[in-house]
Parts: C-alpha cells; structure tokens; sequence
C-alpha cells in the first residue's frame, strides 16, 4: 500500500479496484484497537487467555474494516531476540483469529520493545507497552 492523493480524496491506495468505478481504492487508516496483552496473554505466552479469543472475534465481525494490520509490543525485560519473537507470535494469534471470522488482515508484524509508548522503567511503564495495536483500513468516501 502507499499513500494516495486524487481530486481532494486521499489515503493508502492497495491494489484493488472499486467494482463500481473501476479505480483503485483508497482506505482511511486509523487505530481501532490497542489491547493490554496483560489481558489478552498469560506471561511469557502467545496463547490467548480463556474468554479472550470470543471477545476478539467480536471485535473483527463488528468492526467492519475493509483491512487490518496486527502490530504486537513488549517491555524491555528480556533479551531483544526473545521479545522480538514474542511479540510476532502474538500477532500473529491475534490475526489468525481475524482471519478465522473473515477478516483481511494485509499486515502482521511483531516490533519487540523497539517502539515503546510510555517511557519509563518501572512497571507502570512496562504494562503500557505491553500490548497489541489493530490498525483499521476504511474505504475513503
């Protein structure tokens, strides 16, 4: 996707066109979710705890996006490999469950502690930035 101008409408052009007109779409991005993965996950797991998975699932059949991406985040507690790898599993789950209720999910990736939203070393700190983000992509009007 890249960012698209025409005619005063604007967004991330994909490379799929509106049956109707024939022209590629353009998608309004914004941030539909961020989830504590405290509420989502068990400590040091991508496994999602019980109750979670439905509430999910609710979200991506209610949300009505046309596209999805899946950015998953850590503290700093652990070595950067290990908390890389956590946070692309946990994306990774959380779009798997968006894909089981026919969700598009155009991207998934996992950023580890590397983008952190609160600073801080302290648990307060920690617990903001442990979580998962759910970007939404609407079809421009």
């Amino acid at each position: 996707m890249h960012w698209w101008a025409d005619g005063g409408l604007e967004g991330y052009m994909t490379t799929r066109f509106n049956p109707e007109t024939g022209r590629p779409l353009c998608l309004q991005k914004e941030s539909c979710l961020t989830e504590s993965t405290d509420t989502l996950f068990h400590t040091d797991s991508h496994h999602l705890k019980p109750g979670q998975r439905e509430v999910l699932e609710r979200f991506f059949r209610s949300e009505g996006a046309f596209s999805y991406a899946v950015y998953g985040h850590t503290d700093e507690r652990a070595s950067h490999a290990y908390n890389q790898a956590l946070s692309e599993r946990r994306a990774n789950t959380v779009a798997s469950v968006a894909r089981s209720v026919g969700a598009f999910v155009e991207v998934e990736e996992g950023f580890g502690e590397t983008r952190p939203i609160a600073t801080g070393h302290n648990e307060t700190a920690w617990q903001q930035n442990r979580r998962v983000e759910v970007v939404c992509y609407h079809m421009a009007r």
